[in-house]
């Protein structure tokens, strides 16, 4: 099982409709399969997640995050691993907005 406890990690790319950037940074906590996760940063005042992690390191997960406009969002994400060389971790998620215009979307992050 892949152990997300502690690691941070940056928006390498997302789409259009999101509301993440490259500027936030996501803080990592995992205990036995349960990961939570704070982040903000610009456009986004205060964020969190909760996930289920498989025995293959893929995260369910939702997210609700507070905007800069004090919207609240929400959303469902599926996030799936992959290690590169460096032995760091590389996210790539599939997402959708469960509040809002119901938007899909994809992002990357990585570990730093």
């Amino acid at each position: 099982m892949i152990h997300y406890n502690n690691k941070r990690f940056r928006l390498l790319s997302t789409s259009d409709n999101s509301e993440v950037s490259t500027a936030i940074l996501f803080k990592y906590q995992q205990e036995g399969n349960i990961l939570t996760c704070t982040y903000s940063g610009e456009q986004i005042l205060s964020g969190h997640l909760i996930g289920i992690i498989d025995s293959n390191g893929h995260i369910t997960m939702r997210y609700h995050q507070i905007n800069k406009n004090n919207e609240l969002r929400t959303g469902t994400c599926y996030s799936k691993p992959e290690i590169m060389a460096s032995g760091k971790i590389r996210l790539h998620e599939h997402w959708q907005w469960t509040s809002g215009d119901f938007s899909k979307g994809e992002s990357i992050l990585e570990e730093i």
